[in-house]
């Protein structure tokens, strides 16, 4: 069944199909449109059900169909408004039903540029709350008063920002601080999805940034909230405090690498530096140890996968060693060990933060793949015969450690 066929059949039941949100803003923006939602007024749910009997319904607090158009598994969702009643994202009374209007449906949502919609069958653009305008000027407003109702609207609001590079209105920081309280309870996860796809985009600073501004980032993400104020050597950090820092680590990184674990990494690389205590500053001694406690005490709360936290605590722990280290034991170790941690966090995002931070890599760095090659060639079948054991390791890692000290020499 087709887009029109699917249309053409609501319509010939009473009803009207409209896509709304991100897919109508983006073309509107001349951008490729990613996934469609489909939006179902004037139907009721048993009526749809007549007309499209191979439909699953998989919503459980409002209708929404899985319904296969164009040869694609689609979601379609029915017209709704929700009244606030309680606490999060469940706190709401949902009506869906054919009476909802599709203008009483796009006032239920966040920002005016995801409150647009397009009627399938004719083209014709529903924008009664100034979308159109807002993409041409590249803000985000809230759509209501209601916008606060759902606290995870202030995160999706500071990850559209990144990852349209729209600025934020002030109405739309004013509505946001109106989340912090009820965000202190939101489920984990959803918390973490946002900084997800916020890390995804290449400049998540603008995310934080945001966050800042609206007095939520220490509310979500203390931890880079406690940076701000932590001052650095200058001769060494001109960009300012620990926050700046890291602000500006993460979106080098972020432009270097599509992969978000080594964003995350770029971002909690310094965290050990807000606790570090007054009286110490700008100087962070022990930063490296303190950090890998205060991402395990973060992961407490967020649950972070064991892919990030692996390749965070690498990165904490080594950042600061890595770019130093001249003798060819300590180089041969090391570059066994990012081979070895090459399933969390892939040596060449390793050196991306590296560069990142200090401006540079180390020699070995910039050949890692080369050293790497040199010293795997080396393996335990070409020990001298009877070695083996203890004194098989002590014999490999020797020969390794000649080879690196030739290798160095060049």
């Amino acid at each position: 069944m087709t887009e029109q066929e699917f249309a053409q059949q609501i319509g010939e039941a009473g009803g009207t199909l409209y896509i709304v949100g991100g897919w109508v803003r983006d073309r509107l923006m001349g951008k490729e449109p990613n996934d469609k939602d489909y939006v179902v007024v004037g139907l009721s749910k048993e009526s749809f059900e007549v007309c499209f009997p191979s439909a699953k319904l998989i919503g459980n607090a409002f209708p929404v169909f899985l319904v296969k158009i164009n040869d694609v598994s689609c979601e379609v969702a029915f017209a709704r408004k929700e009244k606030k009643v309680g606490a999060g994202y469940t706190g709401f009374d949902i009506v869906a039903d054919e009476d909802i209007t599709i203008e009483e449906d796009l006032y239920r949502r966040d920002t005016t540029v995801n409150s647009i919609a397009m009627e399938v069958l004719t083209g014709n653009i529903v924008d009664l709350y100034g979308g159109r305008q807002d993409i041409a000027d590249r803000v985000l407003r809230p759509v209501s008063e209601h916008f606060s109702e759902d606290p995870v609207r202030a995160l999706r609001a500071a990850r559209q920002a990144t990852q349209l590079g729209f600025s934020v209105s002030d109405e739309l920081i004013e509505a946001m601080k109106g989340c912090r309280e009820e965000l202190k309870g939101e489920p984990p996860e959803r918390i973490l999805g946002e900084l997800k796809r916020a890390l995804e985009t290449k400049q998540p600073s603008v995310f934080f940034q945001v966050l800042k501004r609206a007095e939520l980032l220490e509310t979500l993400f203390p931890e880079i909230y406690a940076l701000i104020g932590k001052t650095q050597p200058v001769d060494f950090h001109p960009e300012g405090d620990a926050y700046n820092h890291t602000m500006l680590v993460t979106d080098k990184v972020a432009a270097a690498t599509d992969n978000v674990v080594a964003v995350f990494a770029g971002l909690v690389h310094d965290i050990g530096k807000g606790v570090t205590p007054e009286d110490m500053l700008p100087h962070h001694y022990d930063h490296e140890k303190k950090g890998l406690d205060v991402l395990k005490r973060w992961n407490e709360r967020a649950k972070f996968s064991n892919l990030w936290m692996r390749a965070g605590a690498l990165v904490i722990e080594e950042h600061m060693r890595a770019p130093l280290m001249q003798k060819p034991g300590k180089i041969t170790d090391f570059i066994l060990l990012l081979h070895k941690m090459a399933s969390y966090l892939p040596p060449e995002d390793f050196c991306h933060i590296i560069r990142a931070d200090h401006g540079q890599l180390p020699a070995y760095l910039e050949r890692y793949t080369e050293l790497r090659d040199v010293l795997l060639s080396i393996d335990g079948n070409m020990a001298p015969e009877g070695v083996q054991g203890k004194a098989l390791g002590e014999w490999l890692r020797h020969q390794r450690v000649m080879a690196c000290t030739r290798w160095l020499k060049g």
